[in-house]
């Protein structure tokens, strides 16, 4: 995985760093696990604009990925590595046994032709899925399940991973790719590996026209509304705004919005950082 800084040949190229598909080796994704995807525009059923700043964007199907990976003890081979229109990561085509075929996060170094195993079974090699329970200490791992039978949730986007740090009783200690630290059920599945495309973080769009196409539109600051549309509104000239507050009136930069009675507070060990 890399990146490639583009020839300046129009103004839009001039800034623009683009991610090289070296690893993608099918252009042509597995119909039976496409599906439609339908964008709203941020309306809701009456048409009233609900969301702000969305709307447009390219068509797009949706990739029906596996995030359980629940298939244990049957080997599963890769097919295709693909480009996921959907995710910032690219999704691996993997074909069981029995001959069924489903979509996952490809990790860094997933080859095709790679045989893949989930389960009690399997051992800890990239691609593969385990049981925290299973999986040895200081290992990297990624979609990571925070419930049982529920399917990763953790650590999906390219370029994350996990570590699996310590294990006591029922619960595995987890270092999370925020720097937060929390406890897990051992009885919860993940995925050995980095998720793919890590230099995705390094790319730069060169132009407004491409948000448009990923169906964002212009976002105006809060600072050049009037007074009625938002608290940081009105003044004369380039007035400051006050101190940053959302539309709703709630503090930003610093202000902790997460509920302090949270159920799951009880099983972050320590806070991410600031």
């Amino acid at each position: 995985m890399a990146v490639r800084k583009i020839k300046p040949v129009t103004p839009g190229q001039r800034h623009k760093i683009a991610g090289t598909f070296d690893t993608i080796t099918s252009a042509t994704p597995e119909k039976s696990l496409l599906r439609p995807h339908k964008n709203s525009g941020g309306r809701n059923v009456d048409g009233k604009m609900t969301m702000r700043y969305l709307g447009g964007g390219h068509k797009k199907m949706y990739r029906v990925i596996d995030f359980l990976r629940e298939k244990d003890g049957m080997p599963a081979t890769v097919k295709t590595i693909e480009y996921d229109p959907n995710r910032t990561s690219r999704i691996a085509l993997v074909v069981y046994k029995d001959g069924e075929k489903r979509y996952i996060v490809a990790p860094v170094g997933l080859q095709v032709g790679q045989t893949l195993l989930s389960g009690k079974e399997a051992a800890p090699e990239i691609g593969n899925t385990m049981f925290l329970s299973d999986i040895p200490m200081g290992t990297i791992i990624h979609n990571i399940e925070l419930k049982p039978g529920k399917g990763g949730a953790i650590a999906r986007s390219a370029g994350t991973y996990a570590q699996l740090s310590a294990r006591d009783g029922k619960y595995a200690t987890i270092k999370l790719p925020s720097g937060e630290t929390r406890l897990i059920l051992t009885t919860c599945r993940a995925t050995i590996g980095t998720v793919s495309n890590p230099d995705h973080n390094l790319e730069r769009s060169g132009k407004a026209g491409r948000s448009r196409w990923q169906g964002r539109r212009p976002r105006v600051r809060g600072v050049v509304m009037n007074p009625v549309d938002h608290p940081m509104g009105g003044g004369e000239g380039r007035a400051s705004g006050g101190h940053p507050r959302s539309r709703k009136g709630i503090p930003a930069k610093g202000f902790k919005t997460r509920d302090k009675k949270k159920y799951s507070a009880k099983f972050i060990i320590e806070r991410r950082k600031k």
